[in-house]
């Protein structure tokens, strides 16, 4: 069997509310990395709050994202479980690497507000704690 690598950019990071699922299912934490220059970032209105990750052709900027590794039984049931709108695509990662990781339906991000400025998702609760 081969091991999945997956990058999380939100409520799946190390300290966050979802990442007890990857915990139980035996994750490791591989690197703590960011994407290639041509994401965005929007806080969308979901519960718990998580970030949703889109792919753009211009107006981009790298995210912070953690890489996991999972066994592919682990990966499927991770994967089986995602709620709507989020999904799991191909993420370019700054050294060029491809891996699994989030990204979401781009409706989710009508009306959403755009927090790519803040670099991820760690940033933009950063800033709000500080009242930014």
């Amino acid at each position: 069997m081969t091991d999945i690598l997956l990058a999380v950019a939100g409520a799946h990071l190390s300290g966050q509310p979802l990442n007890h699922q990857l915990a139980d299912r035996d994750a490791v934490l591989v690197e703590t990395t960011a994407t290639s220059p041509d994401y965005r970032l929007f806080a969308l209105a979901t519960e718990p709050p998580k970030p949703g990750v889109v792919r753009v052709a211009e107006g981009g900027a790298a995210l912070e994202v953690e890489v996991w590794r999972l066994s592919e039984a682990a990966f499927g049931s991770f994967v089986a479980a995602l709620p709507q709108p989020m999904g799991i695509g191909k993420v370019s990662l700054a050294d060029g690497t491809l891996v699994s990781g989030f990204i979401v339906e781009p409706i989710a991000t009508e009306g959403a507000e755009d927090i790519t400025r803040f670099g991820g998702w760690r940033g933009f609760l950063a800033a709000r704690l500080a009242g930014r």
